[in-house]
């Protein structure tokens, strides 16, 4: 039976702001424009322009993935902006959460029509029981499978399924690495905090980004949805046939 890609998410506190309030503001410059004459034609502007502002958040396929690096850039601002407010709200992990899954849900759009042919899945140390003493930073392979933490059931996903898979205990090295290996797309696993940053920092390559659960806080014997991991690689991601001679990535010793 075929994966089916689970949702990600909840987009709509992300695209309440992000296309609400520049199609309230494109709605009050026409009101305006018709109580006001004298300044209609400012009025009309100010309308064409929050229209403007909204409409890159309705294309899709092709057409997103072309313009992907500049609308990630320009959505990322609407993020930085209202974090403030969502952190005094208490809102601030559901307003980033509800962006990577306006994210995804483009991604996925894309990926599940033209499946990618090189991703490049991303996780991170703290997936690890904290004390564990496998070297998987520098090799999976070296999980002893335990099944204490994720690690070993990703092992598994990425033996059967062929993929190039790192476990990064730094941020930039996952930047540096990813920019290396060039993939049509990244399936991350991270933070809150770490996934915006990741996708405002490398979005010039799709991302389809799954959030760790913290039950004991951050940084520490974290965990998240394997099935979902799995799910995304076999819905996105074109399988390789098994005959296929490619070794898995080889991951560099942790820095």
């Amino acid at each position: 039976m075929a994966a089916t890609l689970p949702l990600s998410g909840n987009a709509r506190l992300f695209l309440l702001v992000r296309r609400g309030l520049p199609m309230a503001g494109s709605l009050a410059g026409l009101v305006l424009a018709l109580l006001e004459p004298n300044a209609r034609g400012w009025y009309l502007l100010i309308s064409i322009a929050c229209a403007a502002e909204v409409w890159p958040t309705f294309s899709s396929g092709q057409a997103f993935l072309k313009n992907r690096a500049a609308s990630i850039r320009w959505d990322g601002l609407w993020v930085k902006a209202f974090r403030p407010l969502a952190r005094a709200l208490g809102r601030e992990r559901d307003w980033i959460l509800s962006f990577c899954a306006w994210n995804n849900r483009r991604v996925q759009a894309v990926f599940e029509r033209e499946r990618a042919r090189k991703a490049l899945v991303l996780l991170p140390h703290c997936i690890q029981a904290a004390d564990c003493k496998a070297d998987v930073i520098s090799d999976l392979g070296h999980c002893f499978q335990c099944g204490r933490c994720p690690a070993g059931d990703v092992l598994e996903g990425m033996l059967a399924g062929r993929w190039d898979c790192r476990i990064s205990n730094r941020s930039h090295k996952a930047y540096r690495e990813a920019r290396e290996f060039r993939p049509d797309l990244i399936v991350a696993v991270s933070c809150s905090d770490r996934l915006l940053k990741g996708l405002l920092k490398l979005p010039e390559v799709p991302c389809y980004v799954i959030p760790l659960q913290l039950p004991h806080g951050m940084c520490v014997d974290t965990t998240f949805s394997v099935p979902h991991l799995q799910a995304a690689m076999e819905c996105l991601v074109q399988p390789r046939p098994t005959s296929e001679n490619v070794a898995p990535l080889r991951l560099s010793a942790g820095a």
